[in-house]
């Protein structure tokens, strides 16, 4: 417990110092210094998307006018800009096109990071059988990412259906004998929260319980289990409900805490992907220096703007990386090369990324901080995965603006940039 106090103490101080920086963008403060007429941009933009640019299906309104300043007359981007999602329920192209309609600018796919994207570096498990777990296309997705053999919760239920029981009405009516080519399963891919979540959670615990063969009797004592890939670890996200919705992250608390009382051991994780995780944040910087390429800018993408309504994934996620970031630049002092998918050589220097919370979403600027932290915080009022640890610096945005209108006009303005075709002014 009384590692929490630093928790909360941080949290005043965020609410404290959030309110400067409010005043601060909107111009109460102090006006920006003149930019320069004519300047090569040295940083790209992260945006988030639920609670940044849309609630559920709904645009948020600041959404358009915050990307009619990020391209030029003829659609283009101004800036490298790509969308770090922690969605996993559709392929990068849905979601490109799915945004191009919403901002009324043309978004690729290549702007376009789903909280799956990083499994393509998994090829250890590409040509394995492999249980995915998720709704949407995740068959499409799965081999769109280079899995050639998954296979699906229902196809296992229809395959063993006895081992789905929970609910009594597709209970199997007739007692047979099914002779079935035993299935083997060396790996478990959560893409992101299932539809009946107990048909999901009963025939994953089967898997784990033994060794990828669900239609064998459990082993509990066979540990460490199979591996585990899990997207996506919100534990809520923000739709048209006034107050936040069940994430990915409630049914893997769901599954660990199942998996335990069964047990008595943790669940292990292979890997965690989607924000916070480093790996996601590692793959948007490689995203935002191959659009740099593209824009065949001469200078290299020295800072990234994290924009989110998260504190637990967005914020968290672009200060890890940004601790990431300042340690291997104290570390190495030197700069690599990295070959981009144009053919362009772009040098990854990107120094810090900075986190802008926006307050259209799952962070509510006028939510109270418990006034006594030993009888009212709690290890639950950390949203995080269990597996990030509680640490009050990093659920401390370098800034938090209104929406994401005025976060764009924050960086040009932190930035002294003014897109010159445009003679915009902030």
């Amino acid at each position: 417990m009384k590692g929490l106090w630093p928790l909360c103490r941080g949290l005043r101080l965020l609410r404290t110092r959030g309110s400067i920086r409010r005043l601060h963008q909107s111009g109460m403060c102090m006006a920006a210094e003149e930019p320069q007429s004519s300047f090569q941009p040295s940083f790209g933009l992260l945006f988030d998307i639920d609670g940044v640019l849309v609630r559920g299906k709904t645009p948020i309104p600041a959404a358009k006018k915050a990307f009619q300043k990020l391209v030029n007359s003829q659609g283009q981007f101004l800036v490298p800009v790509v969308f770090v999602t922690n969605a996993g329920n559709c392929l990068r192209q849905t979601k490109a096109d799915q945004l191009s309609d919403i901002l009324g600018v043309p978004i690729s796919q290549d702007q376009v990071m789903m909280s799956h994207s990083p499994l393509r570096i998994f090829r250890q498990y590409h040509d394995k059988c492999v249980l995915v777990s998720g709704q949407g296309p995740i068959l499409d997705i799965a081999k769109y990412l280079g899995f050639s053999n998954p296979i699906t919760i229902d196809s296992v239920r229809e395959s063993y259906p006895f081992l789905d029981m929970v609910d009594h009405n597709r209970r199997p009516k007739i007692l047979i004998l099914l002779v079935i080519k035993c299935l083997l399963l060396l790996a478990v891919i959560l893409f992101g929260e299932p539809i009946r979540w107990e048909t999901n959670l009963q025939i994953i615990m089967d898997v784990l319980l033994t060794d990828g063969h669900p239609a064998n009797p459990h082993h509990p004592a066979n540990y460490p289990h199979i591996p585990i890939l899990a997207c996506n670890m919100d534990l809520m996200w923000m739709a048209e409900a006034r107050s936040p919705r069940f994430g990915h992250g409630i049914f893997m608390v769901c599954l660990e805490n199942i998996y335990k009382k069964i047990t008595g051991k943790e669940l292990k994780y292979e890997a965690l992907m989607g924000k916070p995780s480093e790996v996601t944040y590692h793959y948007a910087e490689y995203l935002i220096r191959t659009k740099a390429a593209e824009m065949q800018w001469k200078n290299p993408v020295q800072t990234l703007y994290a924009i989110g309504d998260n504190l637990m994934t967005d914020i968290y996620g672009g200060n890890l990386y940004n601790r990431y970031l300042e340690n291997r630049n104290s570390r190495k002092g030197s700069t690599a090369l990295v070959q981009a998918g144009s053919g362009a050589r772009v040098t990854t220097v990107a120094t810090q990324c900075k986190s802008v919370l926006v307050c259209t979403g799952i962070y509510n600027p006028h939510a109270e901080v418990p006034a006594d932290p030993s009888q009212s915080v709690t290890e639950t009022v950390f949203h995080g995965h269990r597996d990030f640890r509680i640490d009050p610096a990093l659920i401390e945005p370098g800034h938090i603006v209104p929406d994401v209108n005025a976060a764009v006009d924050l960086i040009f303005q932190l930035e002294t940039f003014v897109p010159n075709s445009d003679k915009r002014t902030l």
